[in-house]
C-alpha cells in the first residue's frame, strides 16, 4: 500500500504489546510486527508500525472496509502472543548472549528447543532451519539471571579442559624422550662392546649364549 499524507490518515487504532510478549526486547518487538505483519494481506501490510512498545494501524477513511479486516487480524494475533516462540537473534538480544553461547548452550540441553521453523530467504531459493525457544522458558532464564552462572562454569570447564590438555603433553614429551633416552644407550652400549679387543672371537667362541 502506498504511503499516505497524514492529513488523508482519518482511520487509526493502537494496541501496546504486553511485557511478558516482548520481554524488554526491542528485537523481539520488531520480530512481533513482522509476524503479524505476515498475516495481512500484501496491500495493507506497511499500514501496521510500531513505536516502542505501541502497534498502530493507520488508513485513510476510503479504506474502512480494509482497515476493520486488518483490525481483526491484529486483535486475533495479539490474543496469544505472548505464546509466540522466541527466534535465534531475539534470544540473543533477550539475554545479551553471543551466537557461539547460544549454539553450546542448546547443544548441552540449558537452552532447550522448542522445536524447528524452516523459513526461505528473501530473494534465494534456498530455504534455512533454526532452533526456536519457549518464551515461557526464555523469561523464567531472564528472571532467574543465570546467564552469568552459566559463563562461569563454562570458564571453569575450559581451565580444567586446559590443564589436562597441558598434562598430557607433558606425559606426552615425557615419554617419547624415556624411549629415546633407552634407545640412545642401547645405542651407545653396542658400539662400546663392538670396539672392545677380541669381542668378535668372544662371540665365536659361543660365550655370549
Amino acid at each position: 500500500m502506498p504511503k499516505h499524507d497524514k492529513n488523508h490518515i482519518e482511520l487509526l487504532k493502537t494496541w501496546v504489546l504486553p511485557p511478558a510478549a516482548t520481554l524488554g526486547s526491542s528485537v523481539r518487538m520488531k520480530g512481533i510486527l513482522l509476524e503479524i505483519r505476515a498475516r495481512l494481506p500484501h496491500a495493507t501490510k506497511k499500514s501496521l508500525n510500531l513505536d516502542g512498545r505501541e502497534l498502530t494501524l493507520m488508513m485513510p477513511a476510503s479504506e474502512k472496509a480494509e482497515f476493520h479486516a486488518a483490525s481483526a487480524v491484529v486483535v486475533k494475533a495479539l490474543v496469544d502472543i505472548e505464546t509466540l516462540p522466541v527466534i535465534p537473534r531475539e534470544i540473543e538480544d533477550i539475554l545479551a548472549i553471543k551466537t557461539s553461547e547460544r549454539h553450546r548452550w542448546l547443544a548441552d540441553g540449558r537452552l532447550p528447543s522448542a522445536g524447528t521453523r524452516t523459513v526461505k530467504l528473501r530473494g534465494r531459493a534456498r530455504k534455512i532451519t533454526f532452533h526456536v525457544f519457549d518464551p515461557r522458558i526464555v523469561g523464567d532464564i531472564l528472571d532467574r539471571g543465570v546467564v552469568e552462572d552459566w559463563r562461569e562454569e563454562d570458564a571453569a570447564a575450559a581451565a580444567e579442559n586446559r590443564r589436562r590438555a597441558a598434562y598430557k603433553a607433558k606425559l606426552t614429551r615425557t615419554l617419547r624422550n624415556t624411549t629415546k633416552g633407552g634407545s640412545n644407550s642401547e645405542t651407545e652400549h653396542g658400539d662400546a662392546a663392538s670396539n672392545l679387543a677380541g669381542w668378535e672371537e668372544f662371540g665365536r667362541d659361543g660365550l655370549l649364549r
